[in-house]
């Protein structure tokens, strides 16, 4: 039985986040993005712009709530958020475009409710996926290269028994987990540091959720990990 794992590691540092996961079940991601999927992507670019008002970037709260997390461990070089990411397209008027259905879903959902959301193909991990502190070496390869990256020691990552998946927390996806139109099984992701967002974390995750139905068919069950229920079932 494979488990997601938040392990004591990382809640020494991080005991107040919250982490929305939706468990998408029997998809079908095979296709192109419909019009409608495109269409709320679109959407989501624009509602983005609400959590850019401050003149600063850095300064605007869903950012800088995310650069002091990422103060609190060791990271690659110029590593940022996802949400910090997908927000610097937006303020450079560079709008997030189509990848592929889930992938589109899950950052319509991250503009629209300034969070990192990510996934990731639960049939390709290697036992259970914890989300702790590496200790230095674990093999990946982000989406996009073709060597390797391994992870530093200290870095928070989320791994399996065979390497990193996701490096410096939200920041870098790896090839070998990738969200594929073969994805029939998707351990889906929304996070949050900040307590006073815990209900926009859980509309979040419960949009998410509705959308991966609606669009991928299957099943979405809806989860959260927190410091009292560190572990959760991806069966």
């Amino acid at each position: 039985m494979k488990k997601f794992i938040v392990e004591p590691e990382f809640l020494e540092i991080f005991p107040e986040t919250q982490i929305g996961i939706v468990l998408a079940k029997n998809i079908d991601n095979s296709m192109e993005s419909s019009t409608e999927i495109k269409k709320n992507l679109d959407e989501a670019n624009e509602n983005a712009e609400k959590f850019l008002g401050a003149a600063v970037f850095s300064e605007n709260p869903v950012v800088s709530v995310w650069r002091k997390a990422y103060q609190q461990f060791k990271t690659k070089k110029g590593a940022r958020s996802s949400i910090e990411n997908l927000l610097k397209r937006v303020d450079k008027g560079k709008a997030v475009g189509s990848i592929n259905p889930l992938v589109d879903i899950y950052n319509s959902i991250s503009l629209n409710y300034g969070l990192p959301a990510g996934g990731e193909d639960i049939d390709t991990f290697a036992g259970n996926l914890r989300l702790t502190k590496a200790v230095g070496g674990e093999h990946f390869l982000a989406l996009g290269d073709d060597e390797a990256d391994n992870a530093l020691s200290g870095e928070i990552c989320y791994l399996d028994d065979e390497g990193a998946v996701c490096r410096s927390w939200n920041w870098r996806d790896g090839q070998r987990t990738m969200l594929t139109e073969h994805i029939k099984n998707a351990f889906l992701i929304i996070e949050s540091v900040d307590p006073e967002r815990e209900d926009v974390l859980e509309a979040a995750t419960q949009k998410l959720a509705e959308l991966s139905e609606k669009y991928l068919g299957g099943t979405a069950q809806v989860l959260l990990v927190i410091k009292e229920n560190p572990e959760i079932s991806l069966d």
